[in-house]
């Protein structure tokens, strides 16, 4: 009688949680209209008309001439964004979603501090949810050197909702010439080399060549919106010679201008796959046109292979929700696997040994229709070739969750993962 009485209560917790769940999504999602058709197949990814969709269509042109390096982990990422700025003559532009406190922090204030002082021009652009639990000493000190501080949507009470709408994207640019963006945030949790669960595992990438512009455009973008300043000239748009051979576009998404762009470029490289797609995502809440365009992909093929986070992870609903979407992608064949050493934050997807996208974007909605994020598309065999081995690396340090385990977990799972994915379109 007891186990029964119990389990009435959860069903009704459950319930009563689910409409109040419900309730909260409705209240602070926003009215634009979803993709609500799966992307048809018309060409190939190695097509050329596929690159013509992503540069006309959807983004800025596709650059030749662009050299990247990819960084993986703390000390790998901050010694040459601190090396950059440090090396700044002219001006340095930064946009972050999280500004925490640590020494990486008070190292980034620093050198952002005495290149002000020396002249150059610095531009801080910090998300105000994201950068909340900033280290107020960081920011006075920068301001009193006089670097230009902007917060990204600090809510009025008169237009509260705005701050669900975040900057999540991830850019530096120094004399815009040089540029960075990926995974990482400012905090304590991106140092060291991933070695426990307090050092996080992370990818970011040091681009050089015309692409930069792009990149500079985009962090303009915001930076008009929260400053009304507009910074141009050859301070911030030098010219820029061919660097390397790499093929490159900065890609943007924003609610207030082509909200859907993110997901819909996501979607279309997925239908021109042909052969592989490995996804590293640190938040993977695929919905179901995601769903759907991935089952397509295995239907005619093209391997799929996943690596998301385990156990070790910022948020325990992510998760949750995440895995409440796997069953038709592990019927289909994906091979999903989750992290174990500790939280895995990367954003990187790569397509058919060509398209390399790495940025601020995650799978999930939030990335998709929220959020204003920035990814760097990269077509460059050679740099796709050497994420597949990292890649690789990462499953080694992986456990693969086979559909029948997935299957087989237990009702109490289950039900928190079902509730978990009624949140999903805030996720």
């Amino acid at each position: 009688m007891n186990a029964l009485r119990n389990r009435t209560k959860a069903i009704l917790w459950t319930l009563v949680l689910s409409v109040a769940a419900t309730t909260l999504v409705l209240a602070f999602t926003g009215g634009e209209k979803k993709l609500d058709e799966q992307v048809r197949r018309e060409y190939a990814l190695h097509d050329a008309q596929y690159q013509r969709a992503l540069g006309v269509m959807l983004g800025p042109p596709i650059t030749e001439g662009n050299r990247f390096e990819a960084l993986h982990n703390g000390d790998r990422i901050f010694p040459p964004m601190l090396a950059a700025i440090r090396s700044a003559r002219q001006s340095i532009t930064f946009e972050t979603y999280i500004y925490w406190s640590g020494d990486i922090g008070r190292a980034f204030a620093d050198a952002l501090s005495e290149r002000s002082r020396a002249g150059v021009k610095v531009h801080v652009l910090l998300d105000w949810v994201g950068s909340a639990k900033v280290n107020e000493e960081f920011v006075k000190e920068m301001e009193d050197a006089g670097v230009q501080i902007r917060k990204f949507h600090k809510p009025n009470w008169y237009d509260i909702t705005r701050m669900n709408n975040r900057t999540h994207r991830k850019l530096l640019v120094v004399d815009g010439r040089v540029g960075f963006t990926g995974g990482v945030g400012i905090a304590p949790a991106w140092t060291g080399d991933a070695q426990d669960p307090e050092h996080w595992r992370d990818s970011h990438f040091k681009v050089e060549g015309p692409v930069v512009a792009q990149m500079q455009a985009v962090f303009m973008d915001n930076w008009i919106k929260v400053s009304g300043d507009v910074l141009h000239g050859e301070r911030y748009f030098p010219p820029i010679a061919s660097m390397g051979s790499g093929r490159a576009q900065m890609f943007s998404s924003s609610p207030s201008g082509g909200s859907e762009s993110m997901h819909l470029m996501y979607l279309l490289s997925i239908a021109a796959a042909t052969k592989s797609i490995d996804l590293a995502s640190a938040y993977f809440v695929p919905d179901d046109l995601t769903v759907g365009a991935l089952v397509a992909a295995m239907q005619r093929g093209v391997r799929v292979r996943i690596i998301t986070p385990g156990p070790i992870i910022d948020s325990k609903t992510v998760r949750g929700a995440s895995r409440a979407a796997w069953g038709p992608l592990l019927e289909a064949g994906a091979e999903i696997s989750e992290y174990q050493p500790t939280m895995f934050h990367c954003k990187v997807f790569t397509v058919d040994g060509l398209l390399v996208s790495v940025g601020s974007t995650n799978f999930d909605n939030r990335s998709f229709r929220l959020n204003d994020e920035a990814n760097l598309n990269i077509y460059d065999e050679a740099f796709a070739s050497m994420q597949r081995i990292q890649f690789e690396a990462d499953l080694k340090q992986s456990k693969r969750i086979t559909f029948e385990e997935w299957r087989e977990r237990p009702m109490s799972e289950k039900a928190l993962e079902h509730l978990a994915s009624l949140l999903s379109a805030q996720l």
